[in-house]
């Protein structure tokens, strides 16, 4: 389906991601205005054209503005990308309610569960914002190597087929690659959850457990999220895609992932809070670990035992070589189960 790009986008939120986000657009020609909590930050970012704090050494072009403000940052936007951490996602989209006109679609580039709610980004927006298009942009893509204009692949999701091709038509470009999906819900689960499994790949790489346990961990981690996300009515093709399969690969692996190397540092011995108190960024899967085993999840104790067994490290204590013992020794199950059994 053929779309007009738009013109006008307003980004939420000036981390890495959201940043990266807004590079991308103004390098399409868009007109874009990121949108910072903080004054002093918007400030800074206009003076020094540079997120040194999340995204050093990348200059920004002359085309984005920046604000502070929610209603002069979306100004006669025709689109709203909300790219702000999951734990603070509902406060802000709060002070955008009157910001956002009624019809202006909304597209969600955040990746967690709401520790309180158990909510993804999406059902979140939708609470706050009321009834409106929503998109999910997901898939690999670290920012440092996407405002570099290093090559990746996303995915546009949408249940409105025309607002999916249309943010596709906004992002696409010669280092960016958007594809569309119909699985909103599925390609956000799976982008959530794969930081959980991505927390278990760093402890493994911290305990030196090797590339088949790595492996391993991985293929059964994938399983582990399609199986979950299915369940709660994504597509399993979805989780083999993009939005699943690529960005589980990107997150276990890659040397600018957060949360592999908060699980790295933990498999070497540090503890959660001596790690969160150096970072300045957020890894999304702590909390998405936490919030999956919270006071609102109905979850079994076999439906996520990897992350499980990675909650009960992060907040129980559980001496990650216990941890891996009790995965090993699970009892003995098919590889897929019924997973594909309603597609066959």
């Amino acid at each position: 389906m053929s779309q007009t790009a738009a013109s006008k986008v307003v980004v939420l939120g000036d981390g890495s991601w959201g940043t990266t986000l807004a590079l991308v657009l103004a390098k399409n020609g868009v007109e874009v205005c990121l949108w910072s909590a903080f004054p002093e930050q918007s400030v800074e970012l206009r003076e020094n054209r540079e997120n040194k704090r999340f995204l050093p050494g990348v200059k920004l072009p002359e085309n984005m503005s920046f604000s502070a403000d929610p209603t002069t940052a979306a100004e006669g936007a025709e689109l709203a990308v909300s790219v702000v951490p999951t734990q603070f996602l509902r406060s802000v989209a709060e002070r955008f309610e009157d910001a956002l006109p009624g019809t202006m679609p909304v597209v969600t580039a955040t990746k967690g569960i709401e520790i309180e709610t158990f909510q993804h980004p999406l059902k979140i927006l939708q609470e706050v914002l009321g009834e409106r298009d929503y998109c999910v942009l997901t898939g690999p893509s670290h920012a440092e190597e996407v405002a570099r204009g290093l090559p990746a692949s996303v995915v546009s999701a949408s249940k409105n087929p025309e607002l999916a091709a249309k943010v596709q038509a906004t992002f696409n470009c010669d280092t960016l690659r958007v594809y569309v999906s119909d699985d909103p819900e599925g390609a956000e689960l799976a982008g959530a959850l794969k930081n959980v499994i991505a927390l278990a790949a760093g402890i493994c790489d911290g305990l030196e457990l090797g590339d088949n346990a790595k492996a391993a961990l991985i293929s059964r981690g994938m399983v582990e999220i399609a199986r979950f996300g299915r369940s709660r009515g994504g597509k399993a093709e979805t989780f083999f895609g993009l939005a699943g399969l690529g960005d589980l690969v990107t997150t276990c692996c890659s040397k600018h992932s957060r949360n592999r190397s908060v699980g790295e540092a933990i498999g070497r011995g540090e503890t959660l809070k001596e790690i969160l108190a150096r970072m300045e960024m957020v890894a999304e899967g702590v909390w998405t670990t936490k919030a999956l085993f919270g006071p609102e999840s109905l979850i079994s104790d076999d439906e996520l035992p990897i992350a499980k067994q990675v909650h009960e490290i992060l907040f129980e204590e559980k001496d990650v070589r216990l941890a891996v013992q009790d995965l090993m020794r699970r009892a003995p199950a098919s590889e897929m189960g019924d997973l594909f059994g309603e597609m066959r």
